[in-house]
């Protein structure tokens, strides 16, 4: 009966703990505080030097906790993924994944050595366990804090952020070897990260392409695909794994095919996936502030400290200057994203792999790397903000979108059920618009169910539902936010190439000769902008009309204010491409065919 009582205590324990990070994370959105941080407290104050006084070291458990959390986390990240958003980031964000790891590592190593006092090789360790990104923590920040970033700076960051993990783990994986068996070779280095790229590539794109199909033509039973879809991920991770090829990566890879394929219940696997990533952090963070001793953390605190600074002012800006030299980025670009390098629990995750094997100095690893999370969560993620301005990368803020109900409808993909409040001042009822892929279902008022005919004219306050593709679900929301007050079109716009979003499309076919027929003569560009769009209007979006391009030349209130026009005798003969265009283009072939997205 004792044994019984022990596990119930322990059940107890672990379930407060965890609801204790739950709660935390209140308090921690409200002023800015990265959770990590704060789980990471939770766990130290229940260990054994704090008031909670637990005796915890197992780090076997705590490895296979922070790797199922990891690869939840990965393919949760994928299943985000837009493509096509990514796309255009891919070069620079790779190289910053493997050879701005490598670089970071390598910088990092001297003053590991010198602050530590410790040999090349352990120093290698110490700059390959807190080289990589940590993708929560990035976004994470990047979300409570409000940002929204230039759109290359926030792709490229979200492409590195999810991809140098599997390479820190391979490099960290790698010195630990040679530590541990005390020789190695550039030839078998080479070997291993070959199988394990190319059997993580292949076992990724294969696995996720299967749950896709396994997703589109199993008739499994309401609520399982969530969970099957979840379980498919960690078989995936495993077998990757066992095969010699990188997990995670696979993971990751796989993420992103499912979520850009069409497939059933995609918005419950989400929502799904969105808990169960979430409480894989907490007990992985959790789990990780256990097994720090603030005693042993303190006798280490100064070179530690000496690491941290060095890899955040020194080491990783170096990297991505390097990196990102023969890319199109701008310095203040280059600087933020550089900034935006926060560590997270894959930096305390690694330090536990020489504790696992058994190690010497192995809690010096782990100590380093914990003070380097700490330091670059309080420095880096409170400042992101401010430095997001100062160097002018945050866009302004986005109006707070509208509840979205996203419903799947079963026995077709091509079509969900989108709901929305209708509000007073939203751009539906406002000018009556609504996208042409889009179709009106149902209202909802007083509680009564009515179709459209019945519900005409739809009213403040009704919930209108609506038939849409999937893909482009999100892009109604700006139908239903409060418009910002237009300012009245300038009429010295009209004529010279740029055009006031307020003139209708009838003024302008008088002025250029446009043919536009009666229906669409008095919508004004913006009106024309947010009907045929498949996506929410940025800032260079094209729309053909007629023989000219309308061009989307600024924004304001999320709509186009300024419209360009690209009349016929504008466009010059393109110029021949160059061998690395081509080259680029046909890899970015290859990638669309094999993984069909």
């Amino acid at each position: 009966m004792a044994s019984l009582d022990t596990v119930s205590i322990a059940i107890l324990l672990g379930a407060v703990l965890v609801m204790a990070g739950i709660l935390s994370s209140l308090l921690a959105l409200r002023f800015g505080a990265p959770l990590l941080l704060v789980f990471l407290v939770i766990g130290m104050l229940a260990g054994d030097a704090g008031p909670g006084g637990l005796v915890f070291s197992d780090v076997h458990t705590t490895y296979l906790v922070g790797s199922v959390a990891l690869a939840l986390i990965l393919f949760d990240g994928g299943l985000r993924t837009r493509f096509q958003s990514i796309r255009i980031v891919l070069a620079p964000s790779m190289v910053l994944a493997t050879a701005g790891v490598l670089l970071t590592a390598l910088v990092t190593a001297p003053v590991a050595k010198y602050a530590l006092d410790i040999y090349w090789t352990e120093a290698l360790l110490v700059g390959a366990v807190v080289a990589s990104t940590d993708a929560a923590a990035v976004f994470l920040l990047v979300h409570t804090q409000g940002l929204r970033l230039r759109p290359r700076v926030g792709a490229t960051l979200e492409a590195e952020s999810g991809t140098n993990d599997p390479f820190a783990i391979f490099l960290t994986l790698m010195l630990v070897e040679f530590l541990s068996i005390g020789q190695s070779s550039a030839a078998h280095v080479a070997f291993e990260f070959a199988r394990e790229a190319i059997l993580g590539t292949a076992m990724g794109v294969v696995g996720g392409r299967v749950v896709v199909i396994a997703l589109n033509r199993v008739a499994l039973p309401q609520g399982l695909h969530a969970p099957f879809v979840t379980t498919a991920a960690l078989v995936i991770f495993g077998a990757a794994e066992i095969a010699h090829g990188s997990g995670f990566l696979a993971v990751y890879l796989a993420g992103i095919i499912v979520g850009n394929r069409p497939t059933r219940a995609h918005n419950s696997v989400v929502t799904f996936l969105d808990a169960a990533t979430w409480l894989a952090q907490i007990v992985m963070f959790v789990l990780l502030g256990l097994l720090v001793s603030p005693r042993r953390l303190f006798d280490s605190i100064e070179p530690a400290v000496i690491v941290a600074l060095a890899l955040m002012v020194v080491a990783r800006p170096v990297a991505v200057f390097l990196c990102l030299a023969p890319f199109r980025f701008n310095w203040r670009e280059k600087l933020f994203i550089a900034w935006t390098g926060l560590r997270g629990a894959v930096a305390i995750f690694l330090a536990s792999i020489p504790m696992l094997v058994g190690l010497s100095k192995a809690y010096l690893y782990f100590d380093v790397a914990f003070v380097v999370v700490i330091i670059s969560l309080l420095l880096q993620g409170w400042t992101l903000a401010p430095a997001a301005r100062r160097l002018h990368v945050a866009l302004p803020r986005a109006e707070r979108g509208p509840r979205r109900v996203e419903l799947d409808l079963p026995g077709q993909l091509e079509q969900q059920l989108v709901g929305y409040p209708v509000s007073a001042k939203s751009l539906y009822i406002r000018r009556g618009l609504i996208p042409s892929w889009s179709k009106p279902t149902l209202v909802i008022r007083e509680e009564r169910i009515l179709t459209p005919a019945e519900a005409d004219p739809v009213a403040p306050g009704d919930y209108l539902y609506l038939l849409a593709p999937p893909e482009k679900a999100e892009a109604l929301d700006r139908f239903f936010v409060d418009m910002t007050p237009s300012s009245a079109a300038d009429p010295h716009l009209l004529g010279d190439f740029m055009v006031s979003g307020e003139h209708t499309l009838g003024e302008l076919a008088e002025v250029y000769g446009v043919k536009v027929n009666e229906a669409q003569a008095k919508l004004t560009l913006s009106d024309y902008f947010d009907i045929h769009l498949d996506h929410a209007p940025k800032e260079g979006a094209e729309l053909a009309l007629d023989p000219i391009v309308l061009v989307a030349r600024s924004l304001g209130g999320g709509r186009v204010v300024i419209v360009g026009l690209r009349l016929p005798e504008e466009e010059d003969e393109a110029p021949p491409s160059t061998r690395r265009q081509r080259f680029k283009r046909r890899l970015a072939e290859i990638w669309t065919q094999v993984a069909g997205v």
